[in-house]
């Protein structure tokens, strides 16, 4: 494996905007965490409503990946992710005010955050379709990590602002924070010149488009057995970390700050493992993300422990790494082995394979909690993420050089 670091691909004036766009965007998107969280406790204190509010944000976002794979390889993808910005902004800001005024209720929570999902579903496909059209292949890879590191370090400062604004004001302004941001991603993202490229001059029905889609993603064992794989985590692993986590951050841990400060720790986690990432090569990316992408165990294990928020945030750091490591190893795959005009549709599909059981996972945390307790439920989400590990390693397309 071989270590380096450039940033050359911040010369290419389309990717430089993109990746503006994403910073201050990551930047607000990591304060939602934080700050959603806080006002559902806030609001009603029930551990089963936040995972409501969670599920709320997700159901949109599965139910509609599919159709938004196809437009984005219909449509200009620049336009497709500049609109879905400006919905955000809206009911983000729309939510934000309702917080800070104290006339927010939980369906408010509940059907802003469904808003946002819903035009989410949109931006994830044309966000991936679009890296090609904007860089240089053989700055492919040094890209998408130089994007993770936008993500990166607005994962740090995120949590950090979230977590001082919920304590000395109202998790209102911390949502009002990621709605402007929306705004300024849809300024950068309109100074992309790229051509709308990889378009097909044979005019096809949307159906078809989605069957081409899937022969396309069904084609590739490597694929889809890996968002079977995300489909089990999201359903079991993660959420309860997400959950629980910020419960008994407020209950046992300290509040709103530590909760930030574990969050924040992740993504300093995921800025080591993007930097790692911008010129790492290796025989086997799939082999390495896969395993790489199983830290996400540590911290969970670690919140079942109930050892303090330190050797939390010390896990959470690690699991961050491995997880940026994985994005950017599994994008660049992506993007390699998926032929350009399919791509945002093969990655719809990805997005949908490995969140549509997301709100289900919200929706049981409260449940599993009530019946094995907060510590069985996590010891339950790290088990599967370390057996769905195991099972994924010993896929021979996982495995093999590439």
């Amino acid at each position: 494996m071989k270590l380096g670091a450039s940033f050359s691909a911040l010369a290419q004036r389309d990717f430089r905007n993109l990746f503006l766009a994403s910073a201050v965007s990551r930047l607000g998107d990591q304060m939602v965490p934080v700050a959603l969280s806080f006002a559902v406790l806030d609001l009603t204190g029930s551990v089963s409503d936040l995972g409501y509010v969670l599920a709320a944000g997700t159901i949109p976002l599965v139910t509609l990946l599919l159709a938004g794979g196809v437009i984005a390889d219909r449509v200009s993808r620049r336009k497709l992710m500049m609109s879905s910005d400006l919905v955000r902004l809206a009911a983000q800001g729309t939510l934000a005010a309702l917080i800070v005024s104290g006339h927010a209720r939980l369906w408010h929570l509940i059907v802003l955050e469904a808003v946002r999902g819903g035009a989410s579903a949109f931006f994830q496909p044309a966000s991936v379709g679009i890296m090609p059209q904007v860089v240089a292949p053989e700055s492919l890879q040094q890209a998408n990590a130089l994007r993770g590191l936008t993500m990166s370090m607005g994962g740090i400062v995120g949590p950090a602002i979230a977590g001082v604004l919920v304590v000395v004001s109202s998790p209102g302004w911390a949502l009002g924070a990621n709605a402007a941001s929306f705004g300024v991603s849809a300024i950068f993202l309109s100074r992309i010149r790229a051509q709308v490229l990889y378009r097909s001059a044979e005019r096809t029905t949307f159906l078809a488009d989605l069957l081409h889609g899937w022969r396309e993603f069904r084609s590739r064992t490597w694929l889809w057995s890996i968002v079977v794989q995300f489909g089990v985590i999201h359903l079991i692993t993660l959420p309860p970390f997400l959950v629980l986590g910020a419960v008994l951050s407020k209950r046992e841990l300290g509040g709103a700050g530590a909760w930030s400060a574990i969050l924040a720790l992740f993504s300093a986690g995921t800025l080591l493992g993007g930097v790692l990432a911008l010129r790492m090569t290796v025989r086997r990316p799939l082999l390495v993300a896969s395993l790489a992408d199983a830290t996400i165990v540590l911290p969970i294990a670690f919140l079942a422990l109930r050892i303090g928020v330190v050797p939390v945030a010390i896990a959470a750091f690690f699991a961050g790494c491995g997880n940026s490591i994985f994005g950017v190893l599994w994008d660049t795959t992506l993007q390699r082995e998926v032929p350009p005009a399919a791509l945002s549709r093969v990655s719809a599909y990805d997005w949908f394979g490995s969140t549509a059981t997301l709100p289900i996972g919200f929706a049981l945390v409260g449940p599993l909690s009530h019946a094995l307790g907060i510590a069985g439920a996590l010891w339950l989400g790290a088990a599967v993420g370390l057996a769905s590990t195991a099972a994924i390693v010993a896929v021979a397309d996982v495995r093999r050089p590439r």
